[in-house]
């Protein structure tokens, strides 16, 4: 009996020890959303399962290992044990009543974080290689490249693949979503703290997966409807082909693979390309003016770029008027 209760109160020293390690470690993000509440509860309870689970094996093995040890010049047997009904039907009816437990837990936790509210605010998100765009339909349907988001406000993200399967993860709002081709796919987050945060792609969906990522803004809302609003009042505004041009990179993701500020990414950058020289894969060179920007546009394959995989862009129904404001506005980029 002595050595069972020195093994219970090591147990239970160990499993405290365990758990404030591990809650001490800072292993979860902060919290931002209202989801991340009822997440973050289960995950602290089973935590507090893994840590008594750890000691609970641990302890009695090397307590085994140090006390039980064969002496030297000992050479009898063990003691003879046999099965024990009791125990087994203990140890097979404790961990089910803990797997059903944490299963209720579970489904609470699910139920709280799928919880709907009627007057959540619709922003569209479309996913493509590699990059995210979000349309604001409240606001007059403009485009932006950052979500901003209103706080304590729940949002539904009403989210579209253009191309692979992605998955929308924010670390701080704990909540990932699949988002796959062909149907739409709902992720409803309430952010609860203001701040700034970025969305990546949970989902390898292709050779710059890493670099899909795009910036969350959680904002008091007086701040986002003014920033909306201005938005709306300068998508309305824009007439001329060169901002038309920008809604539509917005729009279709362009940026997703060629950086307007130089940045080196999975396709030429825009930045200075108009009337620049460009060497082509073949050896010869081209001149980046209207004609060729215009071919490269409706088809990426015509004239592949040196240093630059053959890629084939996703395929856009472009109008004429569409591709000249597309060219009008990477004549800006200098």
């Amino acid at each position: 009996m002595r050595h069972f209760v020195v093994v219970g109160i090591l147990v239970i020293v160990m499993a405290v020890l365990t758990y404030v390690g591990l809650d001490s470690a800072g292993l979860m993000p902060v919290e931002a959303s209202a989801q991340s509440v009822s997440i973050d509860w289960l995950w602290n309870w089973q935590i507090v399962a893994i840590s008594f689970l750890f000691a609970l094996i641990v302890v009695p093995m090397a307590y085994s290992m140090v006390i039980f040890r064969r002496r030297k010049g000992d050479i009898t047997d063990a003691e003879h044990v046999e099965g024990n009904t009791t125990l087994e039907i203990t140890w097979t009816v404790i961990p089910l009543f803990i797997v059903l437990t944490f299963a209720y837990m579970g489904a609470y936790s699910l139920g709280e974080t799928r919880r709907v509210d009627p007057n959540a605010m619709v922003i569209k998100v479309k996913a493509q290689q590699f990059t995210w765009t979000f349309e604001y339909p409240e606001y007059g349907g403009f485009f932006s490249n950052e979500l901003h988001l209103p706080v304590d406000r729940q949002v539904v993200l009403k989210m579209e693949s253009s191309d692979v399967i992605h998955s929308f993860w924010v670390p701080e709002f704990r909540v990932k979503q699949d988002v796959v081709p062909g149907r739409v796919t709902e992720y409803r987050i309430t952010p609860t703290l203001i701040g700034s945060y970025k969305v990546r792609c949970a989902e390898i969906c292709g050779t710059s997966h890493s670099y899909m990522e795009n910036a969350i803004i959680v904002e008091d809302e007086s701040v986002f409807t003014a920033w909306a609003s201005e938005q709306e009042t300068i998508m309305l505004a824009s007439q001329t082909p060169e901002s038309l041009g920008k809604i539509l990179t917005v729009k279709n993701g362009c940026v997703g693979c060629h950086s307007i500020d130089g940045t080196q990414l999975t396709a030429p950058t825009w930045f200075g390309l108009y009337g620049s020289d460009v060497p082509l894969a073949d050896g010869t060179t081209v001149v980046a003016d209207d004609a060729y920007l215009a071919e490269s546009i409706l088809n990426s394959t015509a004239k592949l770029v040196e240093g630059f995989s053959p890629t084939t862009m996703p395929a856009y129904t472009l109008t004429d008027v569409e591709v000249a404001n597309l060219i009008a506005y990477i004549k800006t980029l200098k």
